[in-house]
């Protein structure tokens, strides 16, 4: 169960060697945290994530979970709430992608869409689900920043991830009185400087402040919020004219 401050002591990452989550799991773990399953494809690196948790205390176990394998969501993940209650569910799987290269190979492109939105849904709906019935728990989506407008640059994630946004929205109102709750996550990118990058650290810090307060929609940094809402309502001839 939650402590009185809200943070969980078990989480469950869907993505499970995501900086973005391995940050968040070290934050919680330094709280109160001390069952944490990371979910992902078998790898070295899952298992290098789930040692590193280890060395901080925390009982880390991994799973072998595929985000373009919907059909093996519910076993999966059953067995996981079989085993004991989750404070926390972190979806944090998703792809970049390469649009140029996306553009040239539809093929790459649904794939992107396919790991970034309809993995998503059924995950979502699955752990959302297992939430419900045990009557408490948090449900936390990664969405981007990049799904509120879709750019040029890369309109493929960006409109893969606006579904997202909206499906976890939509998700949150469908929970909301049950006693799970859902909360979005929109970063700026973490893999570039400049006034509004970010970093796994201040996503994970911006998710434990967003769980403290039972919040709904979380921007990082938040001065995002205000100018991508300028950006959404920018008209359209002079916003493919920006440096974006």
């Amino acid at each position: 169960m939650k402590d009185a401050f809200g943070l969980p002591q078990s989480l469950l990452v869907l993505g499970g060697t995501s900086e973005i989550a391995l940050a968040t799991a070290r934050r919680l773990i330094a709280r109160r945290t001390r069952t944490v399953w990371l979910a992902g494809r078998p790898s070295p690196a899952l298992e290098q994530a789930a040692e590193s948790l280890r060395a901080l205390g925390a009982d880390a176990r991994t799973v072998t979970f595929d985000a373009l394998d919907p059909e093996s969501h519910e076993t999966v993940l059953g067995k996981v709430f079989a085993e004991g209650d989750i404070d926390l569910v972190l979806l944090a799987f998703g792809v970049l992608g390469d649009q140029a290269q996306d553009e040239r190979d539809p093929v790459r492109a649904v794939q992107v869409a396919q790991t970034n939105y309809t993995g998503a849904v059924s995950a979502g709906l699955v752990a959302a689900g297992a939430l419900q019935t045990q009557g408490h728990g948090s449900l936390v989506v990664l969405s981007s920043a990049a799904g509120e407008r879709a750019r040029r640059a890369d309109f493929i994630y960006g409109s893969s991830k606006a579904g997202l946004d909206a499906f976890t929205q939509g998700l949150g109102d469908a929970l909301h009185g049950t006693g799970a709750h859902v909360m979005v996550v929109r970063p700026g990118y973490t893999r570039a400087e400049g006034p509004l990058t970010t970093t796994p650290e201040a996503v994970a810090t911006a998710i434990e402040l967003g769980l403290r307060r039972r919040s709904e929609v979380v921007w990082v940094p938040g001065a995002l919020r205000l100018v991508m809402a300028a950006l959404r309502h920018t008209p359209r001839a002079l916003f493919r004219r920006l440096p974006l």
